[in-house]
């Protein structure tokens, strides 16, 4: 029987401005999701901990967390709101 784990990456989704305070790194942040994940369920299994990590990981690039959206060729030299 395979676990629903919707509400576990909810509620890490949800707390990680609490537990990743400052960090704006994706490693670092990935590293932090992992050691909550590890802390609160140490009895999942590395599967379920692993899509864990990934899901809350997509949720908050998702959400912008880390503050920077990619988007086109940042060293493009062209801008089209310029040439109108």
């Amino acid at each position: 029987m395979t676990a629903d784990l919707r509400p576990i990456i909810a509620d890490f989704a949800n707390r990680a401005e609490d537990f990743l305070a400052g960090v704006s790194d994706r490693n670092l942040a990935r590293a932090g999701v992992e050691e909550e994940v590890t802390l609160d369920y140490p009895t999942l299994n590395p599967s379920a901990r692993a899509v864990i990590v990934s899901s809350v990981m997509a949720v908050l690039e998702a959400d912008d967390f880390f503050g920077i959206e990619f988007v086109g060729d940042p060293f493009s030299d062209t801008d089209s709101a310029d040439e109108d």
